[in-house]
């Protein structure tokens, strides 16, 4: 059994396009992707294995509890994992599901290897498709024997539906949708609680997130021949109430023009550059979302103090 990569990554004017238009908007704020290059995939890594973090721990002892009853209840097909990133959560359900075939898509080429490496090591038998794209914007998945004429079960873990605006959020669960050909979809959901336990999580002491954040510049500076000091911003996290999510951000220490993309870019002292935000579900919430989107949630499975939830969404119609 073989793993096989496709590469439908974005060109580099694409990129420098998605740049340009989020450094003119208000606030300024780019793809939340742009931070998953490979050294922003390992820092990633990283802040999953801080004590503040807590949303990969309880989501993989989620899997590992529930596993056989979201693989009955899904049914066989293909799992397709949207984002798979640097650590894979579907171990357990490639075993539950007796799974033949797994199809995995990151914007990360690096990450999306050596996660499909690691699998393939404890699933020697199972076939393993990389697809390293921006899957927000995949109209079609590619034609391949994995694929082809093959039921589908979608995986998308991680609460990183919240890294999208609501409205974003519902195109995109409904890009699933057509992308699945009305197969089910497995979310992952993390749920407002405390506050002060939720801008932890996204500013731990190490300070692993802030050098998240800040490898987003170094990496303009390589790919769009910019002169970025990252050590000119600080980082912050913030809950936002009102919004339901924590806004991440990067604030300039000063007044500075900067270069990027062929032009300059001014920031006085104390302006934001949000590097992402992450929206947090209730159960209501969860559940209208889905519905805008053309799904509904027939199951859910949550932790013990209900943090994080992984729903069960059968096309609506």
């Amino acid at each position: 059994m073989t793993i096989e990569l496709l590469d439908l990554h974005p060109e580099p004017a694409d990129l420098r396009r998605l740049v340009e238009e989020g450094l003119r908007s208000s606030p300024r704020q780019l793809p939340a992707w742009l931070l998953y290059d490979g050294e922003g995939s390992r820092l990633f890594a990283a802040i999953c294995e801080q004590p503040e973090y807590s949303l990969t721990r309880t989501e993989l002892a989620l899997l590992d509890q529930h596993a056989k009853a979201m693989a009955a209840a899904v049914g066989k097909g293909v799992m397709v994992e949207f984002g798979i990133g640097h650590a894979p959560k579907v171990s357990p359900l490639l075993n539950a599901m007796e799974a033949s075939s797994f199809v995995a898509l990151d914007i990360s080429r690096s990450a999306l290897q050596e996660a499909l490496e690691g699998l393939k090591a404890d699933h020697p038998t199972v076939s393993m498709l990389g697809i390293c794209c921006d899957h927000s914007q995949l109209d079609v998945l590619p034609a391949h024997p994995l694929l082809d004429g093959q039921p589908l079960v979608g995986f998308f873990p991680g609460s990183s539906l919240g890294n999208f605006r609501p409205d974003e959020a519902v195109e995109l669960l409904r890009r699933f949708r057509h992308l699945l050909r009305g197969g089910p979809l497995l979310l992952g959901l993390d749920q407002p609680r405390d506050p002060t336990l939720l801008e932890a999580a996204y500013d731990d002491a190490a300070g692993v997130s802030a050098a998240f954040a800040r490898n987003l510049l170094t990496r303009l500076n390589r790919d769009l021949q910019g002169d970025i000091d990252p050590t000119s911003f600080s980082y912050r996290a913030r809950w936002q109430p009102q919004a339901s999510r924590i806004e991440m951000a990067l604030v300039s220490r000063c007044d500075q023009t900067l270069q990027l993309a062929g032009r300059p870019w001014s920031f006085t002292s104390g302006d934001l550059w949000i590097t992402e935000h992450s929206v947090k579900y209730s159960p209501t919430a969860a559940a209208d979302l889905a519905l805008r989107a053309g799904w509904r949630i027939e199951q859910r499975w949550h932790d013990a103090e209900d943090h994080l939830s992984m729903h069960l969404l059968l096309p609506a119609d």
